[in-house]
């Protein structure tokens, strides 16, 4: 078996460090510029601090560049990137080919790690970024496992699949919180914070969280996604570099969260893992999990011919 990573989103430095504490291996931060869908928004003093907690433990830092660029972002991008080699990070999670050529040509050689959202879906497209700079790219969430087992076959570079966490459906660069708000005379938050969320009108139970902020707007999808009955299957396909986002998580539930995919990880390394246990530890997962958010597998056990 390949070598399991896991990468989890940080809130807070002190949440990175129980993170560290807990076992995962890659700490996933960022700041309000370059970085889109992050549980916070860092400042840069303290994404110092967390580079030199991570370094310190002997882990890796990832940064998110994820942002929709427009040129005016690319033409004010190098002191971002100056300050990413001076707290050394690891890794710069880039979804625009600006980021790409800049990193190249510039002399900045960072490791990138592609993520284009929901636009991966092919073991061609993760080939291609390799073969163009990124060292592991992310994938759609939207794939089946019929289709990621057919893309594991050709995988000549590691693709990150999520395991736990909220998914985004659809990310527009226009405020359109703010223009529903004009039109009809509300005045409210738009943050994450306000919990505001969407109901399709035939099923009010459905749930689409929603937030607006510099980068535009954001709609996340009914269910949070959660892999532990389905790690097996993922580690015997290659798909070994796993992602936690706690966005939708916060404090101490999410660390516990990780401490479980981490024991999953332990026991599927050791041999001890059995579909049993994977489902008591989706039992304590759930027990963290923030109420009022559902939980399930994404469109892993969906027919392939259903997904257009």
């Amino acid at each position: 078996m390949e070598k399991i990573i896991i990468t989890a989103t940080a809130e807070s430095v002190a949440q990175a460090e129980e993170l560290l504490k807990a076992g995962v291996d890659r700490i996933y931060v960022g700041e309000a510029d370059y970085g889109l869908r992050l549980p916070h928004n860092f400042s840069y003093d303290e994404l110092k601090q967390i580079a030199d907690l991570v370094h310190n433990a002997g882990k890796e830092l990832t940064v998110a560049c994820n942002a929709l660029m427009h040129q005016d972002m690319m033409d004010s991008i190098r002191p971002f990137l100056d300050f990413m080699k001076e707290i050394k990070a690891d890794y710069l999670v880039a979804g625009d080919a600006g980021v790409f050529y800049v990193n190249k040509h510039e002399g900045y050689h960072f490791k990138l790690i592609y993520d284009a959202s929901v636009f991966v879906t092919s073991s061609r497209q993760v080939n291609f970024w390799g073969q163009h700079g990124a060292v592991e790219t992310v994938l759609a969430r939207e794939i089946p496992s019929a289709e990621l087992f057919k893309i594991s076959e050709n995988l000549e570079f590691p693709a990150e699949i999520l395991v736990y966490g909220a998914s985004v459906i659809h990310h527009s660069k226009r405020p359109l919180l703010q223009n529903y708000y004009n039109f009809t005379h509300i005045d409210d938050e738009k943050t994450r914070e306000r919990g505001l969320f969407l109901a399709e009108p035939s099923d009010p139970a459905s749930h689409y969280s929603i937030y607006e902020d510099k980068h535009g707007t954001h709609i996340f999808v009914n269910n949070d996604i959660d892999m532990m009955t389905k790690l097996t299957e993922l580690a015997e396909h290659r798909f070994t570099h796993w992602k936690l986002d706690g966005i939708y998580c916060p404090g101490q539930n999410f660390v516990e969260i990780a401490k479980i995919f981490v024991e999953a990880r332990r026991m599927l390394e050791a041999g001890e893992f059995s579909q049993e246990q994977a489902v008591l530890l989706d039992e304590k997962i759930r027990h963290w999990h923030p109420a009022g958010r559902g939980l399930d597998t994404g469109f892993y056990d969906f027919d392939p011919g259903l997904v257009k």
